[in-house]
């Protein structure tokens, strides 16, 4: 059985071999289907790890309190007019809340960073208090974070970001070293360790971080605040009602009023993200069908051609002992083979481009499950494209079939 089993696959091999042209035009549709589907897979996967890396820096027990929605229909001159967020109510959510471990008050600006002759632009500089370290996940790699002492007396101090330090400073300690913003001088106290890309977008570590109290005595016309609430893990969701019912009594705001506050958190971007994965996941699985459809039918195509023209081989063989289930497993191993050469090419273009995903986009790398699960397709794909073939090779009556011209 096994040395019939290894005489058909030659049999088909050299069948393929001798129609390379023909073998190679049908096999197309089965190329891009498996490059379809293991790209996507290869990009999905990329991308859910970007995405914990990114929300592990929101932290999940950590409410975002601002006049903007993350991910909202309002309109913007509504959001626009809603009123500040105010400082006092750092201290309030304090002393209301039983669930509320830290607060801290933040502000963001972008502005121009500048060290002796080097500069770089477009950095956000953020005026926090100590508490930030409570309510996010940076940890400092040199040096120290700022104090209460010199946020509250409005140092100028600074803790500069991985990006920062390695623009400015290449090559030497930034500790007590000056750099300015705007007409100001800031001695730096810390650098914060690198952080990375937030969603692939944006860069974490080009940011520099300084006293609250500077940041209102400088520049306190610009920029907008924040309050990072940092709640009890276990008791998230009742935290989340709990800070929404001190927030609109600070506010003001009676039963019927709608809030003109926002609390955000990383869930708001789960919900973003799970729309945008499945909208990837279906386009992917829509091509990935679409070709291998048109594969297959290319290949039944190809293989009942294949069965015309070798009308007469069949008929020998036949003659000469051949049962219907030889011939049968030697055209469906043929199909098969097709396939297969479509799948290991797809999967070859598919894990070049997941190299190329992975040096210029994100951290990714191919799952080995996709690629078995990908040759596991294609072969799929070639036994049923190749079943009727297969099935009206077997059923030639040899007599008649040894009369074909």
């Amino acid at each position: 059985m096994f040395g019939l089993f290894i005489g058909n696959a030659r049999i088909a091999l050299e069948a393929i071999v001798a129609n390379k042209a023909r073998t190679l035009l049908t096999t197309l549709g089965i190329i891009i289907g498996i490059l379809a589907v293991t790209l996507m897979g290869t990009l999905i996967s990329g991308l859910d790890r970007s995405f914990e890396r990114s929300m592990s820096f929101l932290g999940r027990d950590v409410l975002f309190i601002s006049k903007h929605e993350w991910f909202g229909n309002q309109e913007w001159w509504e959001v626009r007019n809603r009123p500040d967020i105010k400082l006092d109510y750092a201290e309030k959510l304090m002393e209301y809340s039983k669930y509320v471990r830290a607060v801290a008050p933040v502000m963001r600006r972008r502005m121009e960073v500048v060290h002796k002759e080097e500069s770089l632009s477009d950095v956000t500089v953020v005026g926090t208090t100590p508490e930030y370290m409570l309510t996010s996940t940076i940890d400092i790699e040199n040096g120290r974070f700022i104090t209460s002492g010199e946020e509250r007396s409005g140092s100028r101090v600074v803790v500069i970001g991985f990006d920062v330090a390695q623009a400015l400073f290449e090559g030497e300690n930034p500790l007590d070293k000056k750099i300015r913003m705007g007409p100001y001088s800031f001695r730096v106290i810390g650098v914060v360790e690198k952080q990375g890309k937030f969603l692939g977008l944006f860069s974490l570590d080009n940011q520099v971080i300084i006293p609250l109290g500077s940041y209102l005595r400088l520049f306190a016309r610009r920029g907008w605040m924040q309050l990072n609430v940092k709640v009890d893990s276990d008791h998230v969701s009742e935290a989340r009602d709990e800070v929404r019912g001190i927030m609109r009594r600070l506010r003001g705001l009676h039963p019927l009023e709608k809030d003109n506050f926002a609390i955000n958190q990383q869930d708001a971007f789960r919900k973003q993200y799970g729309m945008i994965k499945l909208a990837i996941g279906g386009t992917g699985i829509f091509i990935t069908i679409l070709s291998l459809v048109v594969g297959g039918i290319g290949i039944m195509n190809i293989m009942f051609v294949s069965v015309k023209e070798r009308t007469r081989e069949i008929g020998v063989r036949k003659a000469i002992g051949a049962t219907r289930a030889v011939i049968l497993q030697q055209f469906l191993l043929e199909a098969v083979f097709i396939c297969l050469i479509g799948g290991v090419t797809g999967l070859l273009l598919a894990y070049g481009g997941s190299l190329l995903i992975d040096k210029y986009v994100f951290p990714s790398t191919m799952p080995v499950w996709l690629a078995i699960a990908s040759m596991g397709l294609s072969m799929l794909v070639g036994i049923v494209s190749g079943l009727a073939p297969s099935f009206k090779a077997a059923r030639l009556d040899p007599i008649e079939a040894l009369r074909y011209e």
